[in-house]
């Protein structure tokens, strides 16, 4: 076949020279010249939900659910000590009893200990202090027998040794009365219809609340009970000392609270009393006074506020709510006359 002209020939030629210098020169700009990323995929889903936070419970902020309310009255003398499952309470209460004595009224929610002790009779006070609460069970061993109908009329599941002995025993540790303990979860089947905690007034943050000032110690004095609180860096609690010597409980650990709450009140004679003579004094929780709250290694001078036996008290701090720490809470009842020491 005879071959087409030359200028067609060059005129091809040319046209793929010219195509070829087209790639080279298009792959020489692609090493010469840096290249924009490509732009991330549009996306629809949204950003994933972080979990919510753990519960914490109603009356001392520890992580952890609200289960039923158990109230015990225990001994605070010196034939007490060391006491049994006080670690585990939420609350404990210090209040004057006959002689200038004191005893504590635990309160229990978020965990129950495996026996609780010693267990002592109740006082007047218990009647008032416990109704905030809501009808809870309430576990102490006997009461004069003036006070025994109001206590059976007060809004409150008894689960008194004198009612039964269920869920008591007796320890060969001790001497009576001193001897006498309790287990929680028995009590509890005497009282399945107990409330669990309801808004007593609490309110609970990790983040220290401003103002305030650093302390070191409180110091507590009823006419024949001393009670010093130490701040512990290195535990985060108030340590307890009882006339002079570490408040030690059979769990191991110094008693103490994260909080600590010293609050005046009117203390004044009741109409009822020991077997000894004793008159028993009654301190008036409802109303209104002053208070010092200390947490943090600070404290806080604070008013608190109760309308009536069926609501919770309020601590107010330049008139709002003073949050505590969370963990358990003590506080101590004393008479207005009392002064509390600060160090």
């Amino acid at each position: 076949m005879p071959l087409p002209p030359l200028r067609f020939r060059a005129s091809a030629l040319l046209t793929v020279a010219v195509a070829a210098a087209l790639v080279v020169g298009a792959l020489g700009g692609c090493a010469s010249q840096s290249v924009a990323p490509s732009a991330a995929p549009a996306t629809t889903s949204a950003s994933p939900t972080p979990p919510p936070p753990p519960p914490t419970t109603l009356l001392s902020g520890r992580v952890g659910r609200d289960h039923r309310v158990l109230a015990v009255k225990i001994d605070n003398t010196v034939n007490s000590h060391p006491q049994s499952g006080l670690m585990s309470a939420d609350l404990v209460y210090l209040e004057e009893v006959e002689w200038g004595l004191t005893r504590m009224v635990a309160v229990f929610s978020s965990r129950y200990p495996k026996t609780i002790g010693p267990v002592r009779s109740a006082r007047v006070t218990d009647i008032d202090l416990l109704h905030q609460f809501g009808k809870v069970a309430f576990a102490y061993a006997g009461a004069t027998g003036a006070l025994k109908p109001f206590l059976a009329a007060a809004p409150l599941y008894q689960v008194s040794s004198d009612l039964g002995p269920a869920g008591y025993r007796r320890s060969s540790d001790r001497i009576a009365p001193w001897n006498l303990y309790a287990s929680p979860k028995a009590l509890l089947r005497r009282a399945p219809r107990a409330q669990k905690p309801r808004d007593v007034g609490f309110t609970f943050a990790k983040e220290v609340p401003p103002g305030g000032r650093p302390v070191k110690s409180v110091t507590v004095t009823w006419p024949s009970s001393i009670e010093r609180f130490r701040w512990s860096p290195k535990t985060g609690r108030w340590l307890l000392w009882t006339d002079g010597a570490k408040a030690m409980s059979t769990e191991g650990p110094q008693l103490g609270g994260t909080t600590v709450i010293v609050q005046l009140a009117d203390v004044y004679p009741s109409v009822y009393g020991d077997k000894f003579g004793g008159v028993t004094p009654m301190t008036e929780t409802v109303g209104r006074g002053k208070a010092l709250v200390l947490r943090n290694g600070r404290v806080y001078h604070v008013d608190w506020v109760r309308h009536s036996a069926a609501q919770g008290t309020r601590w107010l701090y330049r008139g709002s709510d003073l949050p505590m720490a969370p963990g358990q809470v003590w506080i101590a009842l004393l008479d207005n006359d009392r002064r509390p020491t600060l160090r």
